[in-house]
């Protein structure tokens, strides 16, 4: 994408993002691949309102992670967003979130298993929660992808959400869906354990999946 295009989408998705109540106050962040650096981003900058943010003062990350001087700092979670940009070719849009109900399981160390098929909407039989790591450190960044590996969204211990896409908005879709199964989840969890839906039916439910929906 480039970096122009990048802008427009990152704005309008974190804009999107926090009008929604995803994500309370100046939490959560959003970010495209743009220039011709493969680990180069687009990315929101770190203690700003969305509402208050233009294109302008978004924050450019080069591959090498080296910053503009003339723009505002970016998110401090830019590494893992890097991280998983430099791991995963097929992700080009990340979004962060703490929604509550996914945030309060992340909180427990609990993933999300199949209680439900549309857990395969993040792209496995699970969603997977990382071991908890302080914000914006590496180690975080190293968690996050060993999490997503072979999903498109997972939970982060103690922290949030983790949600990826061709687009911001595609990956702001799935964040939202990820809360949604995760508030659903908890309700089950209020009644009892669920009923697990085995590895076979969900190899077939991913199977679906793969051609569910208009095809290009």
């Amino acid at each position: 994408m480039i970096e122009q295009d990048a802008r427009a989408a990152v704005l309008a998705t974190a804009q999107e993002m926090s009008a929604s109540g995803l994500s309370p106050g100046k939490s959560g962040n959003v970010s495209a691949r743009a220039g011709k650096g493969e680990g180069s981003m687009v990315i929101t900058p770190t203690g700003v309102a969305y509402a208050e943010l233009t294109t302008q003062n978004l924050s450019f990350v080069g591959r090498d992670g080296a910053l503009r001087i003339s723009e505002l700092k970016p998110s401090s979670e830019w590494h893992f967003h890097q991280a998983i940009y430099e791991a995963r070719k097929d992700i080009d849009a990340i979004v962060h979130t703490h929604s509550e109900a996914a945030t309060a399981l992340a909180c427990t160390g609990r993933g999300i298993p199949a209680f439900h098929y549309m857990v395969a909407a993040a792209g496995g039989k699970d969603i997977r929660c990382s071991p908890y790591a302080l914000f914006g450190t590496e180690e975080l960044a190293s968690h996050a992808v060993a999490a997503l590996e072979g999903r498109r969204a997972c939970l982060l211990g103690n922290h949030g959400v983790i949600a990826s896409g061709t687009t911001p908005g595609e990956a702001l879709g799935l964040a939202q869906e990820v809360e949604a199964l995760a508030a659903q989840y908890i309700c089950v969890l209020s009644i009892g354990d669920g009923n697990i839906l085995s590895d076979e039916e969900m190899e077939l439910v991913l199977e679906k999946f793969s051609t569910y929906g208009q095809q290009d």
